[in-house]
Parts: structure tokens; C-alpha cells; sequence
């Protein structure tokens, strides 16, 4: 039978088209550089108004006349926000779309920070418990979102967001005092923060849909329950746990310690300053490692090692101080990254992700808020930093083991199934 001419290069065209698709546009290039772009913008909020808050704090206690234990709970609160907050996430996520709400998580930070920067008690705590609740969506679902838009870079993702997140830390810290002197004491140097929150919204904000993604007419989707009864779910929560507890710990207490042993105040914060930033370095090198393996127990293992073997110098010869913060950040950047991807490479899919992201690190937080206080209480109580120290060992101890369980294997998804509206 013949073929019309016309019809016939109508399907020549047809089959070159099947044959041969079409590279992705410039547009869709530029929207998913646009993405990454986004996320790394949303990591660098995630722990910068927790640092900003330790050098100015004696300030910010004398000028409203805080107690010991109130200007203690400035630190601690924020981490039972993500205790608290987390296990709520994923229902938030799924009902709003990861999108959106990551973009009402910016929203939520930034009120906190303009709301914290106000001159009153009140103001101060609302504020700080505001930017607790805005971070923990960002630490929960940021890992269920490179699960699903980056299944293949999963830790170079990882590594590029942690690293970001704790250079912007790093930074933070270091700059708060001199930013307080330049722009009128600590309201300014807190509250100015509020500007990076609102620069990864616009970012952000093209990655929104017009529309939340609403459940299927007549039902009501199934959304991922929290990994409860797994005990490698547990391992990753307590590996997750006890990473943030020494962080959080050393970030709070380790100038303090130095000074007791002779080193002067600047000195001691920069070796604290030297600490953080080669755990930045550490977090650029370690997702090479992990696109090789899918095992990683043995990087978990050695790392959690390396943090414990810190922990044993400082007590045992605080005099090599400077040795101790580069073995503490290398192991500790190490342990970050990993951690991080666990909560990833744990899950069977990007929605069992959150789950596991909303258990670990809602368990994972309120593990880590317990640290700065019962450190201090040790040291207090015996009027040296021996017992302190002794108690970082033993949860460094406890860490390794827990990464011979965290390091390999998958948690299994755990659905509620949809039910029907009435």
C-alpha cells in the first residue's frame, strides 16, 4: 500500500525523534543548579544561629539580667525544638510537599532571628524556640529530598550540605563579636542573621509548586511512619545521637577547659575555630569515599575511633591542645558526613527517608541537648574536668559500636495505609 509522501516524513520524523530524545534545555540545567543552590543555602541557616549565640552570651546576660540556668537554656533549647519538632515533620511534608514546606521553614527561622534580636526575655526564648522549630524541618527533610532528587550523589550531596552547614557555623562564631561592635551590639549581630534565611527563601522559592500536591480523590495518602521497632533505625538514631552530644559539648565547653590549663582566651577560640573548620575540610574529602562502598561501617568505625582517641588526650595531656582539635575535627567532620547520609542511605525510598530523618534526629537531639548541661554539671560537681572528659570517652566508646550496626544494611519501610474519606 502506498504511503503519502507527506505522511511518510511525518513518521521518518517521528522515529528519529524516539531515536534520538532531545538533550535536557539550558532551562532545565539552569533549574537544577538553581536546586542545589537552594539546598546548600537552607544547610548554611542550619547551624549558624545556634554558634552566633556562645560568644555574646555573657553579654546578652548581664544586659537582661539572666540567670545562670536561663542563659544556659539558650543553647539547650533549640536542640529539644528538634526533639520536639521532628517526629511531626514528615505528616508536614507530606501534606505540604518538601518544597513548601522548606520554604515556610525559612520563613519560620527568619521571624525567630528578627524575634530573638528584640531586647527582652520573653521576645528571647520565643524567638530561639521559633528558629529551633524552623531548623528542625530543614535537618529532617533535607536528607528525603537529596534521596529523591539525587539518588546517585547522594554523598557528595551530603558532604557539600554538611560542609556548608558548618563553614557558615564556623564563620558565625567567629564573627560575632566584631559584627556586634559594627552594626550596635548583640541584637544587631543576631538578628542580622535573619538576612540569610530570607536569601535561601528567594532561592528556594522557584523550586515551590504553584499548588500543594494534594492525596488522590476519596483518600487519604499513605504517609511514612517512624522506624520504631528497628534496631539498625536505633543505630543510626544513636550514632546520629551521640555525634551531635560531643559536637555540642565541645563547641560549648572546650575554651572553657583550655583556659583551666593555661591557654588564653583568644588562643583558645581559635583553636576551637581550628577544630570546626577541619571538619569543613574533612566534610569536602569523605563523600569521595562514600560513592565507592555501600558498606560503611569500617569509615564510621575508624572515625568514631578517632574522635574517642581526641577525647583520651584532652584528658590525658591537655597540653597538646592544638594536636587534639585537628584528631577531634577530623574524626568528628567524618562522623558528621556520615551521619548525615545515614539517614539516607539507611532508607528504602525518599519517603521512608523521613521517617528515619525524623526519628534519628528527633532521638538524636534530645540525646545531644542532655550533653553541654550534664559536662558542666560533672565539672562542677568535682572541680576538675577528668570526670567530664571520661564521660565523652565512654560515649565515644559506645559510638563505635553503634557504627558496626549503623554502617551497611537498609530500614525497612514502615507505611500507614490510606484511608478513605467519609
Amino acid at each position: 500500500m502506498a504511503v503519502e509522501p507527506g505522511r511518510e516524513a511525518d513518521q521518518v520524523r517521528a522515529v528519529r525523534t524516539r531515536a534520538s530524545p532531545r538533550p535536557p534545555s539550558a532551562a532545565a540545567a539552569s533549574s537544577g543548579a538553581l536546586a542545589v543552590w537552594g539546598v546548600l543555602l537552607i544547610a548554611a541557616n542550619l547551624r549558624a544561629g545556634l554558634t552566633v549565640v556562645g560568644p555574646l552570651l555573657d553579654t546578652v546576660q548581664a544586659e537582661l539580667g539572666l540567670s545562670p540556668v536561663s542563659a544556659g537554656l539558650l543553647n539547650s533549647l533549640p536542640l529539644l525544638a528538634f526533639a520536639v519538632v521532628s517526629p511531626l515533620v514528615p505528616a508536614v511534608g507530606a501534606r505540604l510537599g518538601p518544597e513548601r514546606a522548606l520554604a515556610w521553614a525559612m520563613v519560620t527561622l527568619a521571624a525567630g532571628t528578627v524575634l530573638r534580636s528584640v531586647p527582652s526575655p520573653a521576645a528571647l526564648f520565643a524567638g530561639t524556640v521559633l528558629m529551633g522549630a524552623g531548623i528542625a524541618v530543614g535537618n529532617v527533610l533535607l536528607p528525603s529530598l537529596i534521596k529523591r532528587d539525587f539518588p546517585h550523589s547522594i554523598g557528595m550531596m551530603t558532604g557539600a550540605y554538611a560542609a556548608v552547614m558548618g563553614g557558615a557555623a564556623a564563620v558565625t562564631s567567629g564573627v560575632a563579636v566584631p559584627l556586634g561592635h559594627a552594626v550596635g551590639g548583640w541584637q544587631g549581630a543576631w538578628g542580622s542573621w535573619a538576612v540569610a534565611a530570607v536569601a535561601a527563601l528567594a532561592v528556594w522559592r522557584p523550586q515551590v509548586p504553584g499548588r500543594p500536591a494534594g492525596p488522590p480523590a476519596g483518600a487519604r495518602a499513605a504517609r511514612p511512619r517512624l522506624p520504631w521497632r528497628s534496631g539498625r533505625a536505633w543505630a543510626v538514631t544513636g550514632f546520629m545521637g551521640l555525634q551531635s552530644f560531643a559536637f555540642y559539648t565541645v563547641v560549648g565547653w572546650l575554651p572553657s577547659l583550655l583556659h583551666d590549663h593555661g591557654v588564653g582566651g583568644t588562643a583558645a577560640g581559635w583553636l576551637l575555630f581550628l577544630f570546626q573548620a577541619v571538619a569543613v575540610a574533612v566534610g569536602l574529602v569523605v563523600p569521595a569515599f562514600l560513592r565507592r562502598t555501600r558498606d560503611q561501617r569500617l569509615p564510621a568505625a575508624v572515625s568514631s575511633l578517632v574522635c574517642l582517641g581526641g577525647y583520651a588526650g584532652l584528658l590525658l595531656a591537655p597540653q597538646w591542645a592544638p594536636v587534639w582539635s585537628v584528631v577531634l575535627g577530623l574524626g568528628g567532620g567524618t562522623c558528621l558526613v556520615l551521619a548525615l547520609s545515614f539517614l539516607s542511605l539507611r532508607a528504602a525510598d525518599h519517603a521512608s527517608a523521613g521517617g528515619l530523618s525524623a526519628m534519628a534526629q528527633s532521638g538524636g537531639y534530645l540525646v545531644a541537648a542532655a550533653g553541654p548541661p550534664v559536662f558542666g554539671a560533672l565539672h562542677s560537681a568535682t572541680g576538675g574536668w577528668g570526670a567530664s572528659l571520661t564521660l565523652l570517652c565512654g560515649a565515644g566508646a559506645v559510638q563505635v559500636l553503634l557504627a558496626l550496626a549503623a554502617g551497611r544494611g537498609t530500614v525497612a519501610a514502615v507505611r500507614q495505609p490510606p484511608r478513605s474519606r467519609r
